[in-house]
């Protein structure tokens, strides 16, 4: 028997890019879903996308997390097993220009999950962390042990103060347990090119903005400084493929439905463990996909962590989760996706 059977998961930000992944993956693993989305970030089309490709109407609740009304709000759609939060406001670029936004919706949003969990005794979360708690390290690979560095962003603050909230509410738990997923960069799209990042926002990520340069939607891709300690002077990351941090998820899932975690909160990196840098990820766009990127280089951009990539040992060995897709194959499918959406 399946330890997913008629279990219902609420998903924070169903309708967003990580989101509605993750959930296509719930649904084709046997789990009931629910998405509670206000498409602030995202678009209520993304529903059928996910319907084409699983065959199920995934019901979303309209509503801002970030208030208390939200607790109200899933009533009726429940019982719940478990919550997977994705719900935040994600750009750096933006959050150094409007800090207090990110700090009400981000943090808020925690919060609620809590009250959440509270209110109707939900026993299990699993939170959409980033690499951004970890600052700008001072050794690579960052491993789940390395110290949270200082927050190069408004961004970034929320990530870890998230966590250190969550950190402070599970460790005296008895029957409720949480992980955190701290994902690097997540990027391209489903296979079947029905759904893929598509926010309602202008694009920030190098991905996107590759791809949309390369349908002629904008002049080039600018590549923040070529002055940095890498291989090519240009921003290291770690790209993961978003199907692959999305059975991350799914992953996560059994055990603590199972109860077989040794602590009630635990954190696991989710990341290839291996940096690409800029220059190297439109180049690997260029050669997988035949097609020319225009770019030039400019200045360095305020918030942006110069080099970080993920040790994913913990999480290959506790959840036997592993990567399966490399960058050549995110830049595929983030290629056909934005091509299918323009259509």
């Amino acid at each position: 028997m399946h330890v997913s059977k008629g279990i219902k998961v609420l998903v924070t930000g169903g309708c967003g890019y990580i989101g509605s992944h993750t959930i296509v993956d719930l649904i084709q693993s046997g789990y009931d879903v629910v998405s509670l989305d206000n498409g602030l970030n995202a678009s209520f089309d993304v529903l059928d996308g996910i319907e084409a490709i699983t065959g199920v109407r995934v019901p979303n609740i309209n509503t801002d997390l970030s208030e208390d009304e939200a607790v109200e709000a899933i009533r009726p759609y429940g019982p719940f097993g478990g919550i997977i939060h994705f719900a935040a406001l994600k750009s750096v670029e933006e959050s150094v220009y409007h800090p207090l936004r990110y700090f009400r919706n981000n943090v808020g949003g925690t919060l609620t999950t809590l009250a959440m969990m509270e209110a109707y005794n939900i026993p299990h979360l699993i939170f959409s962390f980033s690499c951004t708690v970890y600052g700008s390290p001072s050794k690579l690979p960052v491993t789940e042990d390395t110290p949270m560095g200082r927050a190069e962003s408004p961004y970034g603050a929320t990530k870890q103060t998230g966590e250190i909230l969550y950190d402070q509410y599970f460790r005296k738990q008895r029957e409720k347990t949480g992980i955190s997923l701290r994902y690097f960069n997540p990027a391209g799209a489903h296979p079947s090119a029905l759904i893929g990042e598509s926010s309602t926002n202008k694009a920030t990520n190098l991905v996107p903005v590759i791809t949309e340069t390369a349908m002629g939607l904008r002049d080039e891709v600018v590549v923040f400084g070529d002055d940095y300690p890498s291989r090519d002077g240009s921003c290291v990351r770690d790209y993961v493929h978003v199907m692959d941090l999305a059975r991350a998820h799914t992953q996560a899932l059994p055990p603590l439905l199972a109860h077989r975690q040794e602590q009630s909160y635990e954190v696991y990196n989710l990341g290839m463990g291996e940096g690409v840098t800029v220059l190297e990820a439109i180049h690997a766009f260029e050669s997988s996909t035949g097609e020319r990127v225009n770019y030039r280089i400019g200045p360095r951009r305020p918030g942006d962590v110069p080099m970080i990539y993920a040790d994913n040992t913990r999480i290959t060995q506790r959840l036997g989760w592993k990567p399966e897709m490399d960058i050549r194959e995110i830049m595929r499918t983030a290629w056909a996706w934005e091509k299918a959406r323009r259509r």
